[in-house]
């Protein structure tokens, strides 16, 4: 029986049990396979390797697959879980985030630095590959984060 409108107790336990059951069945849903993982870090990859071409049509062309390769990543994600959960949202999940921005902005400086100022070739593909492995286990990394922050756990 509900007063001035509120659900009563049984109610709403009732309704958060479901509310919970509800999270349990999406944290199960939201976990990529591994080679989605793979296929990220291979188009991060791919693309800052072909800086050590040092072509500037080449490089335009990572480009266009890397945007393509995304853009159809985020479409199978999407079809996979029916969702897509942004990777820059607030919460637990941020402190993947910023690991993954460290890595990048330290590993991308590192290699341009000893590409382009040292003369040293093949650098930007060495950091591409760096950066793509890391990529793809930090996005394991933020999936398991998720997963446990939808489950309710610390």
């Amino acid at each position: 029986m509900e007063s001035d409108g509120m659900p009563d107790r049984t109610t709403a336990e009732e309704q958060l049990a479901a509310l919970q059951a509800d999270r349990t069945a999406v944290a199960e849903r939201v976990v990529q396979p591994w080679w989605y993982d793979a296929l990220l870090g291979l188009l991060i990859a791919g693309f800052l390797a072909s800086y050590s071409l040092r072509s500037t049509w080449v490089t335009l062309g990572a480009l266009v697959l890397f945007l393509l390769g995304m853009r159809g990543l985020v479409a199978l994600y999407t079809r996979l879980t029916g969702l897509w959960v942004n990777g820059f949202r607030a919460g637990p999940t941020r402190r993947a985030i910023h690991v993954w921005l460290v890595l990048y902005a330290v590993v991308l400086g590192a290699a341009a630095t000893a590409e382009y100022l040292l003369d040293v070739r093949g650098a930007m593909a060495v950091g591409g590959a760096v950066i793509g492995v890391g990529l793809a286990l930090i996005s394991r990394w933020w999936t398991r984060i998720h997963v446990a922050e939808l489950r309710g756990q610390p």
